[in-house]
């Protein structure tokens, strides 16, 4: 359901959209407190009750349930360990989930919990299962809520963040648009929470390194994790599978249906025009790399904007041990992630061989592929 914006206005992107997923963050959700508030969750379930009257396939990715577990057994504040998070979560989920059910429920909307963890992105057939699964809800007008598997996912497995979660959640469903209802209603040149003067990027046509460079470092709350890094990453992923973005204050009122009437709020992501598809976008799509290639400025500008293979002679450095196969990151010479890719060759040959000439490696290597990312496995954000 995915659609070039063919230099589309905002309005114009918003007249196609079918398809919207909403991800909703635990300061939202708690509008500040220390559980959900009734006001917030009354808020977004009508909001997407209306979208879902309206016709619109409608997806929540939804954050608190770790919150709402430390709610419901008084636990204080405070850094947590694994297996805390993961009994809170255990707790708060069905919790979370039953706010939700009998919210929609009052409206005949009929809801349905997924729970996913890397491994659903990272393994081809699970990430297939995943996008049949909500497919066919979607068919039959249920509502998927999404959340991260808190209970059984570890610091080796975890997504880490739902802004992420959303991002790829998005892509999954070939969402035309992602909301992410935040606690600021964009991006803007300082953090306004710090500096009342700076000002909010309306819209964003491309994700370039300046653009990035204006997010800081995470903001770590005691319920939630994330920041606009973390939206910024989920903006990448989304827009380069062909989905808009919108980055909104979730305290706005009815900020949802304002955006599917075309109304411009927040900072808007333009989705890119030539979007990912099949293999490609599996490969964007998985949460995580083998390791990371250094490349020079020659190498990026040919595989950026000439569609062309990694070749050796522009590997600047090999980091990670990773095989022949693996999925590894692409960084440019500024240390600014381009995007992923299948290594044709593992991190030991590749340490032989960067920086040389494809002819010298037949001869390191003796083998006849001498490209590092062939450019059918490699997949540039913009």
């Amino acid at each position: 359901m995915n659609s070039t914006n063919g230099g589309l206005p905002w309005s114009g992107i918003i007249q196609r959209v079918r398809r919207v997923v909403v991800k909703v963050g635990t300061s939202t959700l708690t509008a500040g407190g220390s559980r959900p508030s009734e006001e917030s969750l009354w808020g977004i379930t009508r909001q997407l009750t209306a979208a879902h009257r309206a016709g619109y396939d409608v997806t929540l990715v939804t954050s608190g349930a770790i919150a709402t577990g430390a709610a419901r057994l008084n636990f204080p504040p405070g850094p947590r360990s694994i297996r805390e998070r993961q009994a809170l979560a255990a707790v708060g989920q069905a919790m979370l989930m039953h706010e939700y059910e009998r919210r929609f429920a009052a409206s005949g909307i009929v809801v349905a919990q997924m729970l996913l963890t890397a491994g659903d992105f990272d393994q081809h057939q699970a990430y297939l299962n995943a996008g049949n699964t909500v497919e066919e809800l979607l068919r039959h007008r249920v509502v998927p809520i999404v959340n991260e598997n808190d209970t059984v996912a570890t610091e080796e497995i975890r997504i880490g963040d739902n802004d992420t979660l959303s991002a790829r959640v998005a892509a999954l469903v070939n969402a035309e648009l992602l909301c992410i209802l935040s606690d600021v209603d964009g991006l803007y040149t300082a953090d306004p929470h710090r500096h009342p003067t700076a000002s909010r990027l309306d819209s964003v046509e491309r994700l370039t390194e300046a653009v990035e460079a204006l997010a800081k470092p995470p903001r770590r709350t005691a319920l939630g994790v994330g920041g606009m890094i973390t939206k910024l990453g989920a903006a990448r992923i989304a827009t380069a599978a062909g989905t808009a973005v919108a980055i909104v204050h979730g305290g706005t009122q009815d900020v949802v249906l304002r955006l599917l009437a075309g109304e411009e709020l927040g900072t808007r992501f333009l989705p890119q025009p030539s979007p990912l598809r099949g293999r490609r976008r599996w490969i964007a799509l998985r949460t995580r790399t083998r390791g990371r290639l250094v490349i020079d400025g020659g190498a990026a500008d040919a595989i950026r904007s000439r569609g062309k293979s990694l070749l050796p002679r522009g590997v600047l450095g090999v980091e990670g041990r990773f095989i022949a196969g693996d999925v590894v990151a692409i960084v440019g010479p500024t240390g600014g992630e381009l995007g992923r890719g299948v290594v044709s060759h593992g991190s030991e040959d590749l340490e032989r061989v960067k920086g040389r000439a494809s002819s010298d490696v037949r001869v390191i290597l003796g083998v006849k592929a001498t490209e590092v990312v062939h450019c059918d496995n490699l997949v540039i954000y913009s």
